[in-house]
């Protein structure tokens, strides 16, 4: 249904620091660069990164967030670790969430932008 999504920063380089480490941990590169977007996805750009003045504060309360799917229960791991790693804060370690279904393996992050990010393995076994 969705073809792309967009999400404004303050600061294209921070971004760009954090987005490569985190979302290449599941698989996805830069495929777009210019000097006030990133574009990123695996065959094609599914997600912009675009410097903006005026960018959508931080809301928790909202409900918005992004999820990135993950082949493998080790790809979340690995995104999570990396996303701490790079900036970013925990808002759920890696595990099971039986409440959104038997095999919801995700794991939750924020940006640091303040966007809440989420990977999800729906595999039973990975």
């Amino acid at each position: 249904m969705i073809d792309h999504i967009s999400i404004g920063v303050r600061d294209i380089s921070r971004a760009k620091q954090f987005y490569d480490v985190t979302l290449n941990a599941l698989g996805y590169t830069c495929l777009s660069e210019a000097e006030d977007s990133l574009g990123y996805g695996r065959d094609a750009v599914v997600l912009w990164v675009v410097a903006v003045d005026s960018p959508v504060p931080p809301d928790a309360g909202s409900g918005l967030h992004l999820c990135f799917a993950a082949p493998t229960r080790k790809d979340v791991d690995a995104f999570h670790k990396a996303a701490l790693g790079a900036g970013g804060y925990d808002n759920g370690k890696p595990g099971l969430r039986t409440n959104y279904g038997a095999n919801y393996y995700a794991a939750y992050v924020v940006d640091p932008d303040g966007y809440r990010i989420e990977a999800l393995c729906g595999q039973a076994v990975s």
